[in-house]
């Protein structure tokens, strides 16, 4: 067993006493050692197989590791290409969410701005209201004020259109007297002719000098004036009353139209 043996502890050798008990020794402990050897070359090949087993396992599971680490990294790249399409249309939505938000304050500002004018148009109106309605009531009350009066002014123009009737009937009257009195004094004239060849001129008669005078005075005098008593037999009393009681204010575009001579005539 010589140099090939390991190494034993010299003190551990028992002291044989003869050789064949040296011999059986050595031939235990050779069968000892050949059976540890069997024992670990045992185990070796059941490390080396389950080694082997380990070692394809984890091939396996480094294939699958390797093929799930492509995958991830493929899913990676697309998230992270899908990422920065949602960064860019966060950023777009961004830009366009804070345009139209300054738009919306714009707007609210512009629609703040016209609610207080609008406010303040309404309370001008409230006011104009008001002081329309205070102009209204004063304009009904002008207006009875004004309908008592127009009433009061168609009833007079109802008196005076009664009167200038009656006015009209006396100017009637007073062309007959103009020409009564026209023939009068054509008359008086072909007495006068008549009496001057008749009787001497020293010699009148008291009745033609008091013609004479009456019919001098009716051409010398001037016409009385439609408002002033008008005297005469012609004419009623009642019209006289109604020439007396004319309007001259309502009259002052009528000229006065009696003629010469509207005095009692003696014939």
């Amino acid at each position: 067993m010589g140099p090939g043996c390991p190494d034993m502890d010299k003190e551990m050798i028992p002291k044989f006493t003869s050789k064949d008990e040296e011999v059986d020794y050595w031939k235990s402990q050779a069968l000892k050692y050949k059976k540890s050897c069997y024992d670990a070359q045992e185990e070796l090949q059941e490390f080396q197989e389950g080694s082997r087993e380990l070692e394809a396992e984890l091939e396996a599971q480094l294939g699958q590791a390797e093929h799930r680490l492509r995958d991830l990294h493929i899913e990676n790249e697309r998230l992270k290409n899908e990422m920065a399409n949602l960064k860019e249309k966060l950023e777009h939505q961004y830009a366009q969410s804070y345009k139209q938000v300054s738009m919306l304050e714009d707007d609210l500002g512009q629609t703040r701005s016209i609610k207080e004018q609008l406010h303040k148009y309404v309370r001008e109106l409230e006011q104009a209201n008001d002081d329309l309605e205070r102009a209204k009531r004063a304009t009904i009350v002008s207006l009875e004020d004004f309908e008592g009066r127009l009433n009061q002014a168609i009833e007079r123009n109802a008196f005076l259109e009664s009167e200038l009737d009656e006015k009209e009937s006396l100017l009637v009257s007073v062309q007959r007297l103009k020409d009564e009195a026209r023939d009068l004094r054509q008359e008086l004239a072909v007495r006068e002719r008549t009496t001057d060849r008749i009787s001497a001129p020293s010699s009148p008669t008291s009745d033609i000098d008091k013609m004479d005078s009456a019919v001098q005075a009716s051409l010398s005098l001037p016409a009385t004036p439609i408002g002033k008593s008008i005297d005469h037999p012609f004419i009623s009393s009642k019209g006289q009353e109604t020439v007396n009681g004319l309007d001259p204010s309502s009259l002052t575009t009528s000229r006065a139209v009696s003629p010469p001579g509207m005095l009692p005539l003696s014939v």
